[in-house]
């Protein structure tokens, strides 16, 4: 092979500098397959008995830029490439040696790009030691020639072949209900036995239910939801994820606290794996070359019920899905939603009634006429504790229409009654303390190694800081989580006196929004404080503990608007 020697040029504007400054650049994709001959572990070979082969003078290598199961389709996707060419910018890098092309490029026109412009530009040379052999220094005209963009082409065929086959197989796993995900849904895992099924985590899976309990019995609103797990200690989803040892990393980027947010919440109500079926096609990357991701029509999602055990039933699950579809507004420095939030409609003009407070009186109104105009409708205003009242008194009429009322009341007494609630308290608990007494053994242990030697008084402080600050955390939610123990052991010592109501009087004797959800559809409130309260077209049996609604029927009462400010 032709040497050229210090101070020879080759091509025009093309000479050698006092000194090689060698980047390696290695790449390897899941595409490429796992054979040894693309190894990792055999380019570095490779590149390093064939390197100095090729410099007379002064060498060096600067840096080895690995990107690992990165497609070479496109470059923004490759980390350790970017840095490569920012390194060139600024000088630190004068010569890129790779094994062959296909290990730099699977994208014919970024090909093109870096070799005629890139390199060029910042005057540096390229080495691809195996066919077509390429070296810019030596030969800067090959670049052009026909075999370098055949190469091209061909390699990006490959690519293209391999993108189709991979989402061929993609498809055809989802259809089979099979998870193809790298990470399960929150409160599910990957069974041991078979990572393409699902099989329920029951720590977090019990975290799930808590959250759809709170939301559609309770009548919690999803950023009291979210401020509730933080009082309590539990980790969010992500942090969970790592605390199990997954290698997880949040697509939307950015940091992770560890603390529910009221988007995180909302994404769980919604999410129809907890029913046990398998969602799946959510989104898609725009193309093998552009790696973008893009939403996809739930009418063209991928869904194969049945796949895997369910986390919440149908029932809850449909509440809390009719919950969400309501427009709501949680009451400043509060956590729940009043008791009426997104149910209420003017008798008129349709639109969503407005709550407010004057002198300790809470009324609606029509929030056409209190936020719009007071002239395109009228006030259309009722008090809350009549409302509640009217209300109550028409659900109480249409459980008293049920025709098999006293067999529900003594089926339900029948039925076995479950309570894990307690037990698992007991168990987050023994968890957080157990973790509290590894805190505080780390930080004892922080002096000794201080006094040692073996830190410096800067990182003691550090350390210690920040194991304190743990420990004052955990300690919060240890002491809230007593609280709410004391508070459902309270509960469970009680018999569940809402349901003790019930079977008793076979009745209810007063309204939550979780029965709300179930029977009833809307409530129209009229000019003069009359009402029509419409009841879902088919309520679910034994709604709310209380039986089968009757279906479409519309009910007129009458409130009063004593005292309304």
């Amino acid at each position: 092979m032709a040497r050229i020697r210090r101070g020879c040029t080759t091509g025009e504007g093309n000479s050698q500098p006092g000194r090689w400054k060698v980047g390696k650049y290695i790449r390897l994709s899941r595409d490429d397959g796992s054979g040894e001959s693309e190894s990792i572990a055999n380019q570095r070979k490779i590149l390093d008995e064939q390197i100095p082969g090729y410099f007379d003078g002064g060498w060096d290598i600067v840096d080895e830029y690995i990107d690992d199961g990165r497609t070479g389709t496109s470059d923004d996707t490759r980390p350790a490439f970017l840095r490569l060419a920012e390194d060139v910018r600024r000088g630190r890098v004068n010569c890129i040696v790779t094994k062959n092309l296909s290990r730099a490029f699977r994208n014919s026109a970024n090909q093109g790009r870096f070799l005629e412009e890139f390199i060029p530009l910042y005057n540096t040379r390229f080495i691809s030691l195996y066919e077509p052999h390429i070296d810019t220094f030596l030969n800067p005209e090959v670049v052009h020639s026909l075999e370098v963009s055949i190469t091209g082409f061909i390699n990006e065929q490959y690519a293209y072949k391999t993108s189709v086959d991979v989402r061929r197989t993609f498809e055809t796993k989802r259809k089979k209900g099979e998870f193809i995900g790298a990470f399960a849904p929150y409160g599910l895992m990957k069974r041991p036995e078979d990572k393409n099924r699902l099989m329920i985590d029951e720590p977090a899976a019990q975290v799930v239910r808590d959250i759809f309990r709170w939301f559609a019995d309770e009548g919690m609103s999803k950023s009291g939801i979210a401020k509730r797990l933080n009082g309590l200690g539990i980790p969010n989803p992500a942090a969970y994820k790592a605390r199990q040892g997954l290698k997880y990393r949040n697509p939307q980027g950015g940091g992770n606290d560890g603390l529910w947010s009221e988007k995180t919440v909302c994404a769980i109500l919604l999410n129809e794996m907890y029913l046990g079926n398998m969602v799946q096609g959510k989104q898609k990357v725009v193309s093998y070359k552009v790696h973008d991701r893009v939403a996809i029509a739930p009418q063209d999602w991928c869904v194969v019920p049945n796949t895997h055990e369910a986390i919440v039933d149908g029932e809850t699950f449909a509440k809390a899905q009719a919950l969400h579809r309501r427009d709501t507004r949680v009451p400043p420095g509060q956590a729940s939603l009043s008791l009426f939030s997104g149910f209420l409609r003017c008798g008129d003009c349709k639109k969503s009634m407005t709550r407010k407070a004057a002198k300790g009186v809470a009324y609606y109104c029509c929030s056409t006429y209190s936020r719009k105009s007071k002239t395109a409708c009228t006030r259309h205003t009722i008090r809350e504790d009549v409302l509640e009242q009217a209300v109550l008194l028409a659900l109480q009429t249409q459980i008293a229409r049920i025709p098999a009322l006293p067999d529900l009341v003594e089926e339900i007494r029948a039925a076995p009654v479950h309570r894990p609630q307690l037990s698992r308290m007991d168990r987050l608990l023994g968890e957080r303390e157990r973790e509290r007494k590894k805190l505080i053994a780390a930080a004892d242990s922080l002096y000794p190694d201080w006094r040692a030697g073996e830190l410096t008084e800067e990182e003691y402080r550090r350390i210690k800081a920040g194991l304190e600050e743990r420990r004052k955390r955990l300690e919060e939610g240890i002491a809230n989580l007593k609280e709410e123990r004391e508070a459902l052991a309270a509960g469970e010592r009680a018999g569940e006196p809402y349901l003790a109501d019930f079977l008793q009087n076979q009745t209810i004797s007063r309204l939550e929004r979780g029965l709300l959800a179930e029977l009833v559809d809307a409530i129209y409130v009229h000019e003069g404080g009359s009402l029509t309260i419409q009841l879902n077209a088919a309520a679910p049996a034994g709604a709310g503990r209380t039986g089968q609604a009757a279906a479409d029927k519309i009910t007129d009462l009458h409130g009063k608007e004593d005292d309304i400010p």
